[in-house]
C-alpha cells in the first residue's frame, strides 16, 4: 500500500477507536445542562433580592459561578437511581504554591427536599477542593458515609485544571468517584429529589453535566 494511503488508513482507525471510546464512556448518559442556557434549572440565593445572573453565567458552554452570594441552582425535575457526571475546576489564585491551603468551596446537592432554603435538607457531595467527594447529610438528613482522602489526593488535579466527578445513586446508596477513582461511599435515608450545585464563596466552573437514569 502507498505510504500516504497507509498513513490515512491508520489515521482513520485511530479516529474510529477514539470515537468508539468516547461513545462507550458516555453510554446511556444524557445532557442535564444544554450548554446554552439554564432551561430546566432554577435558582435559590441567600439574599432574596440578589440577581442570579450575577452569580451564574454561561461562557462557551461552561457554567461560571462567582460564589457570591451563597445559594444553589437546581433541576426542576426530581431524580432517583442514576449516575451523575460533571466536570469542575476552580479559578487558580495568583501565587498559590500549596494545593492544600486553597480553601475553594462548593458542592453537589443530591436528593434535595423542599422547602428550598440555604441550605435545604439533602445529601451533599462536598465540592471543596481539599475534600472533594466527601459525602454527608445536610439540614437533618441522616446517613453514614466513608471518605478516602488519600484516594482523592492520588487523582485530584492541580487547582485551575479540570476534574471529573461521578455520583452513583442507587436507592439510599451513594458512591462518588473523582477522575474515575472511588473516594466516598455510604448510605443515607433520602432516595430521591432534585439535583443542585452550590455557590459558596469561590469562583468555580462546571461543564458536561450529564445523567444516566437507572431502574
Amino acid at each position: 500500500m502507498h505510504r500516504t494511503l497507509l498513513t490515512l488508513a491508520i489515521g482513520f482507525v485511530l479516529l474510529a477507536s477514539t470515537l468508539a471510546a468516547d461513545d462507550k464512556a458516555d453510554d446511556g448518559f444524557k445532557p442535564l445542562f444544554n450548554g446554552k442556557d439554564f432551561n430546566g434549572w432554577k435558582f435559590v440565593l441567600s439574599k432574596k433580592d440578589a440577581d442570579p445572573d450575577k452569580t451564574w453565567s454561561i461562557e462557551n458552554g461552561i457554567i461560571v459561578c462567582t460564589g457570591k452570594p451563597h445559594g444553589y441552582f437546581h433541576t426542576e425535575k426530581t431524580y432517583k437511581n442514576y449516575a451523575l457526571r460533571y466536570d469542575w475546576k476552580y479559578a487558580r489564585p495568583k501565587g498559590l504554591t500549596d494545593e492544600e491551603k486553597f480553601d475553594g468551596n462548593s458542592g453537589a446537592l443530591i436528593h434535595i427536599q423542599k422547602p428550598h432554603k440555604v441550605w435545604p435538607k439533602c445529601v451533599e457531595v462536598q465540592g471543596m477542593n481539599r475534600e472533594h467527594g466527601n459525602t454527608f447529610g445536610v439540614s437533618g438528613a441522616k446517613g453514614k458515609f466513608k471518605f478516602d482522602k488519600q484516594a482523592l489526593l492520588s487523582v485530584r488535579k492541580p487547582v485551575g485544571e479540570w476534574n471529573m466527578t461521578e455520583i452513583i445513586c442507587d436507592g439510599g446508596n451513594i458512591t462518588v468517584k473523582v477522575n474515575d477513582k472511588q473516594v466516598s461511599t455510604g448510605k443515607g435515608e433520602l432516595e430521591e429529589g432534585l439535583i443542585g450545585f452550590r455557590s459558596e464563596g469561590a469562583k468555580i466552573y462546571f461543564r458536561n453535566i450529564k445523567i444516566k437514569e437507572m431502574k
